[in-house]
């Protein structure tokens, strides 16, 4: 008998919540059929069985756990350890750490999410800092992109942390393809980049192997979606500053492709116009994941739609499914043994 999966929801983080997390969790047990997990759902008792009834969610697959507060999204991280305690946020990450949970989700605030989990869950033995990572589409499917604004600065040991974890989430989400990591540099050229880059790149070319991860050295901004790579590691100063402009080009692009179509080749070109549009969904790559902690956590956009909520579910049930962390710790022993 296979292991059931328990998902660990802050049901009352982000805006319109408690709507928009129980409309995406009526999706996922619509669309997931296997039974073979357990949500476990952390907010107001009262307000989650009005919701889970005005939605007509009913399944013995939910579970209800009662909390009293909620981490407001104006909350500062440096004042979340004093007033996160006993909120939905806090005890989704405490039933984590207390081995009920396999992996936590909020669409809450994300620097109160950060601080609160690795407060309670801590961090691997052997990774100094956490990353956040993000899915990202490429011509032949999706990257993994990381680190997306959890460290500022970072020196080659960081990105070395990163590519290992990059690699193990890559396998866990999708396990019949190869990890190929690339280092986000401003030429694909050796010379090119900081002493810290060309420091981690040698150090990846050390660890590159089948049985870990594919380096294939440096990628250029304009490359990332290429395909080539599907590992993506860069600090968090860039990371975000790429993610944020991919974001803004794609729906520049959505918003302005349609206006400057006629009718008529509106009506030849629907299909193409459409599966252009569902590629550039940002609601299919929401969820980003803290890695490095004892425990993934994911992040759901705070201002995402109930089927963007319902794809971060999902991302979780992926993750716990494909061994995430079990895959995290092979990587860092391979690291470790090539040190």
């Amino acid at each position: 008998m296979s292991k059931i999966i328990s998902i660990a929801i802050d049901a009352m983080g982000g805006e319109n919540s408690p709507d928009k997390t129980i409309e995406g969790i009526k999706l996922f047990l619509e669309k997931n059929k296997k039974n073979d997990y357990i949500l476990n759902i952390f907010g107001k008792e009262q307000e989650l069985k009005k919701t889970l009834a005005k939605y007509k969610v009913v399944s013995n697959l939910i579970q209800i756990i009662d909390s009293k507060n909620v981490v407001s999204d104006e909350e500062s991280p440096m004042t979340a350890v004093k007033n996160s305690k006993n909120t939905s946020m806090w005890n989704c990450i405490q039933h984590q750490l207390e081995g009920k949970s396999d992996i936590s989700l909020s669409a809450g605030n994300t620097g109160v999410l950060l601080v609160v989990s690795r407060m309670i869950l801590k961090m691997m033995n052997g990774v100094s800092r956490p990353a956040l990572a993000g899915l990202w589409p490429n011509q032949n499917g999706m990257n993994v992109v990381l680190d997306l604004g959890a460290n500022i600065e970072c020196n080659e040991n960081n990105l070395v942390d990163f590519a290992e974890l990059g690699s193990a989430l890559f396998k866990s989400i999708f396990p019949s393809e190869k990890p190929k990591v690339s280092l986000l540099n401003i030429g694909s050229e050796e010379i090119k980049g900081t002493e810290v880059l060309k420091n981690a790149s040698k150090k990846l070319k050390d660890l590159s192997s089948d049985d870990n991860f594919i380096y294939n050295g440096y990628i250029e901004g304009n490359n990332i979606m290429s395909g080539n790579s599907n590992v993506i590691v860069t600090d968090g100063f860039t990371g975000n500053v790429a993610l944020k402009t991919a974001e803004g080009t794609a729906k520049f692009i959505s918003k302005n492709l349609k206006k400057s179509l006629t009718k008529m080749s509106l009506i030849f070109s629907y299909f193409s116009l459409k599966n252009f549009k569902d590629k550039l969904d940002p609601r299919k790559y929401n969820g980003a994941i803290f890695l490095g902690l004892n425990g993934p956590v994911v992040k759901s956009h705070g201002g995402i739609d109930s089927t963007g909520f319902y794809y971060s579910l999902d991302l979780c049930y992926k993750i716990v499914k494909g061994n995430l962390m079990s895959q995290i710790k092979k990587n860092l022993n391979h690291s470790n043994s090539v040190k």
